[in-house]
């Protein structure tokens, strides 16, 4: 099961790269000589950012509920005091990946 998922994030990976080095090939290839280079950089860096902080986040928050549920499914008169810290940090996780997306959209605001 981790296998698939991990392959397929890879092949998911791997087709934005892919697409974020089309999107910058076409914009500046005749014309802009070196300056193309650094849109391209700029596309892959923003791509490359955002698809690490969603897979960081889909992991960081998969074992957060993970054990989470797996404190409360042991001891459920405790589930007041788990349940309230892992929606914080739920929280907290989600706010980093949406501060990526937002450093990836500046980046992409650039070109």
């Amino acid at each position: 099961m981790f296998r698939r998922f991990t392959f397929s994030l890879l092949v998911a990976t791997l087709f934005i790269a892919l697409a974020s080095v089309a999107l910058a090939a076409e914009e500046g290839a005749p014309a802009a000589g070196g300056d193309s280079n650094v849109k391209a950089v700029i596309a892959l860096a923003a791509g490359f950012g955002i698809a690490i902080a969603a897979f960081g986040g889909a992991l960081g928050q998969s074992r957060a509920i993970a054990a989470g549920l797996e404190g409360i499914a042991r001891n459920p008169s405790a589930q007041n005091k788990i349940f309230i810290p892992m929606i914080v940090g739920l929280a907290l996780i989600e706010s980093l990946v949406i501060y990526a997306l937002v450093i990836a959209f500046v980046l992409v605001g650039k070109l």
